[in-house]
Order: structure tokens, then C-alpha cells, then sequence
């Protein structure tokens, strides 16, 4: 692999970090990522307003982009969700 690359886990840990940092929300999992031409796409997981009981939490995807060396360089949110609700569009 190129020396100037991260390790993927390495990528994943501080895509996880820097969207936190920057959303004050904590990510719970990474739904999809994939290495890009000029860097790395990832969508992660976040609970952004808990609930009881839990299964009706509001949940959020944000879909995040990272350079070649791991640095995100934009995030948004790409959609909204009861936590315990099925995703009618059939996944992803």
C-alpha cells in the first residue's frame, strides 16, 4: 500500500473522531465505506436524539468524505430514521 495512504482502520477511527468533533454527535456504526479515486467515502451511523423506550430513537445517516490522507473534507446528513423502524427502501 502507498506510505502516504493510512491504514483503512486508521481511516475509519478518525473519520469516526472528526464527525464527532464536528457534529457533537456520537457515531454508533459505519454502514458503508469504500476507498474513491480521491480518497474515502463513508455512512455512518449516528444517534441524534435518544428516546424511550430506545427503539424510538432518531437515528441519522451522514454520508463523509475524506482525502487521500484521512482528513474529512465534507459530511452531510442523508437521511433520518426511527431506530427501530425497517429501511423502506429496501437498504443500501
Amino acid at each position: 500500500m502507498d506510505g502516504d495512504r493510512p491504514a483503512p482502520m486508521e481511516v475509519l477511527r478518525e473519520a469516526r473522531a472528526q464527525l464527532e468533533e464536528l457534529t457533537g454527535l456520537a457515531p454508533e456504526s459505519v454502514s458503508s465505506f469504500e476507498q474513491t479515486e480521491n480518497g474515502w467515502a463513508l455512512e455512518v451511523e449516528v444517534l441524534e436524539m435518544a428516546r424511550v423506550p430506545d427503539t424510538m430513537s432518531l437515528m441519522a445517516s451522514y454520508q463523509v468524505e475524506l482525502d487521500q490522507q484521512g482528513q474529512l473534507t465534507g459530511y452531510r446528513r442523508v437521511r433520518r430514521y426511527e431506530r427501530g423502524r425497517a429501511d423502506p427502501r429496501g437498504g443500501r
